[in-house]
């Protein structure tokens, strides 16, 4: 092997003993999913957030990388030799770029901030869950906005907000969300605070499980406990079943959520009518 990739975090110094023991580089899970979330940052937030999560993560982890400058020694009036200085160099542009990222998305999340306060009034139904269990899919149903819905992890970097009718007059808008993972690195927590705000801004959460896959019972686990995280009232969230048309289940009412398929349109009506009930009895008839 080439690289080895640990499941679980590991301290700087516990990567510099693995990769001396067996000789190749080493990963975690952090590193990879953040990696991961770099290379597939769209816009301009995606892209911002991503970054300040992979620097704090790098930060500290900057000591081994330069190893080898450390061994050479310095000139007169140099302390410590090239090494440290090359390495406290490296620090320090990392640094700045923190406060510089930090600074951008304080400017971001202002903006998102009277964007919230536009909407007031307006019922707010937001789709959350683990990634991809076919939230996008679910949105375009409501909203016909045509998001560009694929079959891979974390599609959605970004929460999209579009309109959607569901019946009548009444409409509602619908909020795409970033997609959860088991062990959610906390650098990413912090980095998309902004952007996960919009969940727990929600007057209803659509929770979408993906009904087809084998551990979509751990899966639903996963999402219930970032959404108590996030200190959503559960009360308002709705489990949502998604992807029935593949594992051969029923639509309609099952534990205690709705079942539905977003890929052939088979009780969206049914959910859409669901969350007419709820905003209606909730005093909210939208606009």
């Amino acid at each position: 092997a080439d690289v080895v990739v640990f499941d679980d975090d590991l301290t700087p110094n516990q990567v510099k003993t693995l990769e001396e023991i067996i000789e190749c580089a080493v990963i975690d899970r952090s590193a990879l999913i953040l990696d991961l979330f770099v290379r597939q940052a769209r816009t301009r937030e995606a892209r911002t957030q991503a970054e300040l999560a992979q620097v704090e993560y790098q930060l500290p982890r900057l000591t081994r990388r330069w190893t080898h400058l450390s061994r050479q020694v310095g000139g007169i009036g140099v302390r410590g030799g090239e090494g440290e200085t090359q390495l406290e160099v490296d620090r320090r542009m990392l640094r700045t770029r923190i406060k510089q990222l930090k600074q951008e998305l304080s400017k971001i999340e202002r903006t998102r901030e009277l964007h919230r306060r536009g909407r007031h009034g307006t019922p707010i139904v937001a789709l959350a869950g683990y990634t991809n269990a076919g939230k996008s899919t679910l949105f375009n149903c409501f909203t016909r906005a045509g998001v560009r819905a694929e079959d891979r992890l974390f599609a959605t970097l970004d929460s999209r907000l579009r309109k959607g009718f569901l019946g009548g007059t009444t409409t509602a808008i619908f909020v795409d969300t970033i997609g959860f993972i088991r062990k959610l690195p906390h650098h990413l927590v912090d980095s998309f605070r902004s952007t996960l705000e919009e969940i727990s801004q929600a007057d209803l959460v659509l929770h979408v499980v993906d009904r087809n896959h084998p551990k979509w019972h751990e899966q639903m686990e996963v999402g219930e406990k970032v959404l108590t995280d996030l200190g959503v009232d559960m009360s308002h969230v709705l489990p949502v079943f998604n992807k029935t048309d593949r594992c051969g289940a029923e639509t309609g009412a099952v534990n205690g959520g709705l079942a539905v398929s977003a890929q052939t349109g088979d009780g969206i009506e049914e959910l859409k009518a669901h969350l007419l009930d709820r905003i209606v009895s909730n005093g909210q008839r939208g606009h």
